[in-house]
């Protein structure tokens, strides 16, 4: 569909003044962030040249400082520049950023909010894919993929009883427990109901009613992992989250359950973990780990009972396209003088990712 006759939000109107835009992000990431129909809806609705990307803010080169000096919106994604005091006095006519990925901490400062500059992110479109995956990775834990695929490689062929070897085995009546009702933690527990599972939810700033609402049972911490089969990580990367899964909480959690972190790999003790899982007592989906690669001769990779990917469960590949869409939509918004429709908000960030 073409942005000026039928967008996603209805027949543009764009006004004969379009804002200014520049993009601003890591070195890479616009190229696969925006196909081209995303280049001439950026072109239908800003003046920018698209193909331009600002990698470096705080020592541009001239036409990048040419073109700060001008924008009025600034484009965000991975490898985003931070926005520093220096930065916003070369941008004086700079309004808005629309940060085309999930968390705006890396590059929103102080400085952004103090100049009251309004900020939008495209967290929603990221947090999809991170359930999708974490959906993936509980239906494959409770049906014990990956042990089952480990030992039909090790047989060979040979006549194997797998009903019996895992007949504590399903998804039918297990329990999930989700920690943290993030975006992406309502997304895994919206996408977890047509399921036959009991999902348990630990989150301090969500009550048991807010719990109920979202198909879940709010617990405490402990009592969550004590019950649950499932234990999957949605909670921000904070200072009080930090090693919030150490080795009392995994000692509490039942033999054979397995853990899922997508967060960030702070979140849990690695030093509690290993142990559980070198001698086979839990298992882990690890897409996250601290430090984020694990250094070679970490058990982590060989380990049967481990699965870990390299940060792959945000949006990959063409996924890129669903963030640019909506950051896009932003854009729009801006550009026909409308409010963001999911604005970030200071006052939220030191809860939120």
């Amino acid at each position: 569909m073409h942005p000026t006759t039928d967008s996603p939000l209805g027949p543009a109107e764009i006004p004969p003044t379009r804002p200014s835009l520049l993009l601003a992000m890591g070195p890479g990431v616009a190229d696969r962030l925006l196909a081209d129909h995303h280049h001439t809806r950026l072109t239908t609705l800003t003046r920018t040249d698209s193909r331009r990307v600002a990698h470096e803010l705080a020592d541009p080169a001239p036409e990048i400082a040419d073109a700060l000096a001008d924008a009025e919106v600034l484009l965000t994604c991975w490898g985003a520049p931070q926005l520093t005091a220096q930065v916003l006095k070369a941008a004086p006519r700079l309004r808005a950023v629309v940060h085309a990925a999930g968390s705006v901490k890396h590059h929103i400062t102080d400085a952004c909010w103090e100049r009251g500059i309004t900020v939008t992110s495209a967290a929603a479109a990221n947090a999809l894919p991170v359930a999708e995956y974490t959906l993936a990775a509980i239906l494959f834990a409770n049906k014990r993929v990956l042990h089952a695929a480990h030992r039909h490689r090790t047989l060979r062929g040979r006549p194997y009883d797998w009903q019996q070897e895992w007949e504590g085995s399903g998804n039918y009546g297990r329990t999930v427990g989700v920690i943290g009702a993030s975006r992406i933690g309502r997304r895994l527990i919206a996408l977890l109901r047509p399921f036959d599972l009991r999902i348990l939810l630990y989150d301090p700033y969500v009550d048991a009613t807010e719990a109920a609402r979202l198909g879940a049972t709010r617990v405490p911490l402990d009592a969550l992992c004590a019950d649950s089969d499932i234990v999957t990580v949605h909670a921000p990367q904070l200072p009080a989250t930090y090693h919030l899964l150490g080795a009392r909480e995994l000692a509490l959690m039942p033999d054979g359950a397995t853990l899922i972190n997508t967060a960030r790999g702070s979140l849990v003790d690695e030093s509690a973990l290993l142990p559980e899982l070198t001698t086979g007592r839990l298992n882990a989906v690890l897409d996250v780990t601290d430090p984020e690669l694990p250094p070679a001769d970490s058990p982590l990779y060989d380990l049967p009972n481990v699965l870990l990917t390299p940060h792959i469960a945000g949006s990959l590949g063409g996924e890129l396209h669903r963030m640019a869409d909506l950051a896009l939509d932003e854009v729009e918004r801006f550009a026909t003088g409308r409010p963001f429709a999911d604005p970030v908000l200071p006052g939220a960030l030191h809860h939120s990712a």
